[in-house]
């Protein structure tokens, strides 16, 4: 069954075969490089800073606050790193260049976070065991609040990219979540002021693993997802075989297949049986349709004029089409 590509912004007819571009471009992921390095200056000061004072004031709230934070300076480097490979050109040998890095940096992250995690359980517990009485409230309340500005200000410089790209999403969730964390924290200080329950303090640090578990779980799930290359959560498989199959002159509709390139691009290839054959703005009417309906910004379609039932053997006289369509 032979396939052709065609290279962009041409259009091309040929014997059998029929090719149409309209202006195709790989998406770019936004330049968060400045977001990056001031969210990194801000975060390892403050890391710095609140390992020193947990230490002081024998605070494990404060110091599994400081363990999170610093995996989170771990993340922020993961996750940039990421976009920066990301971008390098497609070879010979990486057909699809580096896009997936992204999707792995943030399968990497939530996975590191769950551990870090782990490690602030077992460190509670053990204080939970044999409680400490010099825990001191004032230095926690301090350091905490100067957490919740600096969480709160890193979060804000990913906000705008929250929404369509998981790996900044991660980024993002996971500085917003350190401003609650750091709120958390401060709470506790209080209580230990006013109480004198000591035990409050590692008490809280299991209430903000349980939190930070809580919020990782469902990124875990979908980085993984996509890193098996498993349908995006925000497309209906169905749906979209759906309106294949409803096409005009489509009797029959498989090896359909969809997945992200990246956490920004998604891609499509599928199998439409036509014996009458199709043209090429049948072709790039469906590259629109699935991009503006499903977000679907790559499309690589197959034309079968032979029988539906024996599909993609010689004897069908397979007619391959492809088709990609940028945003």
């Amino acid at each position: 069954m032979p396939h052709q590509h065609s290279h962009k912004h041409h259009d091309h007819s040929h014997k059998g075969h029929s090719h149409s571009h309209h202006g195709h471009d790989h998406a770019v992921p936004t330049n968060y490089s400045q977001a990056f390095i001031i969210g990194f200056i801000l975060n390892v000061g403050f890391v710095v800073t609140e390992f020193g004072f947990g230490f002081f004031s024998n605070s494990v709230s404060l110091i599994a606050d400081a363990a999170h934070n610093l995996s989170d300076v771990l993340g922020l480097v993961i996750s940039w790193v990421a976009i920066l490979v990301s971008r390098r050109q497609p070879s010979s040998r990486y057909t699809y260049g580096w896009r997936k890095s992204s999707i792995l940096a943030t399968f990497l992250n939530a996975i590191f976070l769950l551990v870090t995690t782990g490690g602030i359980v077992w460190e509670a517990i053990q204080r939970l065991l044999e409680p400490s009485s010099k825990v001191e409230g004032g230095v926690i309340i301090a350091v905490a609040a100067i957490g919740i500005v600096i969480n709160t200000a890193t979060a804000l410089l990913f906000a705008s990219g929250s929404k369509g790209d998981l790996n900044i999403r991660a980024v993002f969730l996971h500085m917003a979540a350190d401003a609650l964390v750091s709120l958390g924290v401060v709470l506790a200080g209080i209580a230990i002021i006013f109480t004198k329950w000591f035990w409050l303090d590692p008490v809280f640090s299991l209430v903000i693993s349980a939190l930070i578990i809580f919020s990782t779980w469902e990124l875990l799930k979908d980085s993984f997802n996509l890193a098996i290359d498993g349908v995006p959560n925000d497309i209906d498989e169905r749906a979209v075989r759906t309106y294949l199959s409803e096409l005009d002159g489509v009797i029959g509709v498989h090896d359909l297949h969809i997945w992200n390139m990246s956490t920004v691009e998604t891609a499509l290839t599928a199998h439409l049986v036509m014996p009458t054959g199709n043209s090429d703005e049948f072709l790039a009417q469906i590259s629109r349709d699935l991009q503006q309906h499903f977000a679907i910004a790559h499309s690589t379609l197959q034309i079968e004029t032979g029988d539906r039932d024996h599909p993609c053997v010689l004897e069908t006289k397979c007619q391959a089409q492809t088709i990609q369509e940028s945003k």
